[in-house]
């Protein structure tokens, strides 16, 4: 048996599930998400807990029970409390502000980057040099940070770009004797 797979998930309050043929439907303040159960795991709600099961103990079935499992819970976790990602501009002149939904990026180049929120998703400025990107869809909150790292990344030398709050850059020494 799974370790995670077998594991209920807590229902916090506000949060509704409904589960129809193969679609799981999460409903909480912060939204909707829906997601689409492979065909071996089923799911059930007992009480304020959710409970994922697979149908039987083929290679298939085992490697997706987990998986599903922590979907799940994710979906839960998200349309009850969210989830953000905080990015770090660093460099002289490089900034961020808000356009409306967008996102404007001053790094360096000869023109302003202008990035589109997708739909789901708000940035937030906690000042001119970090980003707040936040969502109720893990994966689309994580793809749209690493989207607006790939702009700049980071690079060893002066450590200049678009990092992660929580990232380490490991620096390189320039050039010997000068």
């Amino acid at each position: 048996m799974s370790r995670v797979g077998k594991r209920p998930i807590p229902l916090p309050p506000g949060v509704e599930v409904s589960i129809e043929q193969d679609t799981v439907e999460v409903r909480g303040p912060k939204g909707v998400l829906r997601h689409t159960l492979p065909r071996t795991i089923s799911a059930r709600v007992e009480g304020q807990m959710l409970l994922v099961e697979r149908a039987n103990d083929s290679k298939e079935s085992k490697s997706l029970h987990g998986l599903t499992r922590t979907l799940l819970a994710n979906m839960v976790h998200g349309v009850s409390e969210g989830f953000q990602k905080r990015l770090v501009i660093e460099g002289i002149g490089f900034r961020a502000q808000l356009m409306g939904s967008h996102l404007q990026l001053s790094l360096g180049y000869s023109h302003p980057i202008i990035y589109p929120a997708p739909e789901g998703i708000e940035f937030e400025i906690a000042d001119r040099n970090a980003i707040v990107v936040k969502g109720i869809d893990k994966q689309l909150v994580g793809s749209v940070a690493a989207e607006i790292r790939s702009l700049r990344p980071p690079e060893p030398y002066k450590g200049k770009g678009i990092a992660y709050a929580d990232e380490y850059i490991r620096r390189k020494v320039g050039k010997g004797g000068v």
